[in-house]
């Protein structure tokens, strides 16, 4: 399976550097990039071939996985349509839905739309999937293999539960270090310093996901397990149900949702 990237950002270079990881020969592997200094860095640090010109980056490949920005893939997909034989195209672009791609394409049914996120960067991603009906069995089977290289893979069935995923996992990393912020920030004012905070805030993080992941039991159960009565756990979390810190958290994932959805109904107009 010979892949060509077309976008050589930081995405594309973490799904780069977990092929290889995972065995795949650099020769495999090529990037088209029109930034002369990212066409240079990319074949420095990771050793595969990066061009700029579109129509030989994609000669001979079998894949072709789109890493623009949301904004260029319109007029990207409108200069790659003539140049497609039977590749499957996959897109990581946030919020362009795979018809509006199908539809730049000329009608170009082998596509798959994909939500990764970005503990990618460190092969901890999860990634959400869906395909259009002209994708068979055997591409499906290579986007898996592409996308698990840098984490897990969940299919779909409706492309519009993207949206949804986008607002969870998609933005959820945000929320993640939002809350180890908070964590940090109260440690110092209670009188570690910063460095102690961090470590405190990282690794009891980390063990509680780790904890959960391992565990057969939900999370309101792990939690309750670690509440005693009228101890300093319960105080600390009847405070964030006074201050109603669980529904703020369901309604900024809502308001995520429909940006997401937003974008799409956006960017889909070209």
């Amino acid at each position: 399976m010979n892949i060509t990237f077309i976008g050589g950002g930081n995405m594309a270079s973490a799904l780069i550097g977990g092929l290889l990881q995972q065995g795949y020969a650099a020769a495999q592997i090529r990037v088209v990039e029109i930034n002369a200094k990212g066409r240079e860095k990319i074949t420095r640090e990771l050793g595969v071939a990066a061009v700029a010109d579109l129509a030989d980056g994609i000669s001979g490949s079998d894949v072709i996985l789109l890493a623009v920005k949301p904004q260029q893939l319109s007029a990207l997909a409108q200069q790659l349509a003539p140049l497609l034989k039977d590749q499957l195209v996959i897109s990581i672009a946030a919020g362009i839905r795979a018809s509006d791609i199908s539809r730049w394409l000329g009608g170009y049914g082998r596509v798959v739309r994909a939500m990764p996120n970005t503990p990618a960067l460190v092969r901890a991603a999860v990634t959400g999937l869906y395909a259009l009906p002209g994708v068979n069995a055997q591409q499906k089977q290579h986007t898996e293999a592409i996308l698990a290289a840098v984490g897990s893979v969940l299919w779909l069935e409706r492309e519009e539960l993207l949206d949804a995923l986008t607002a969870v996992s998609g933005s959820g990393p945000a929320y993640v270090f939002y809350f180890i912020e908070a964590l940090q920030q109260a440690a110092v004012e209670l009188g570690l310093d910063a460095a102690q905070a961090r470590q405190l805030s990282l690794e009891t993080f980390l063990g509680a996901a780790r904890l959960a992941s391992q565990s057969d039991e939900d999370a309101a159960t792990l939690r309750a397990r670690v509440t005693s009565k009228g101890g300093t756990t319960e105080r600390a979390l009847q405070s964030m149900e006074s201050d109603g810190v669980r529904s703020a958290i369901a309604r900024a994932i809502h308001a995520a949702h429909a940006r997401a959805r937003a974008m799409g109904d956006e960017f889909g107009k070209e």
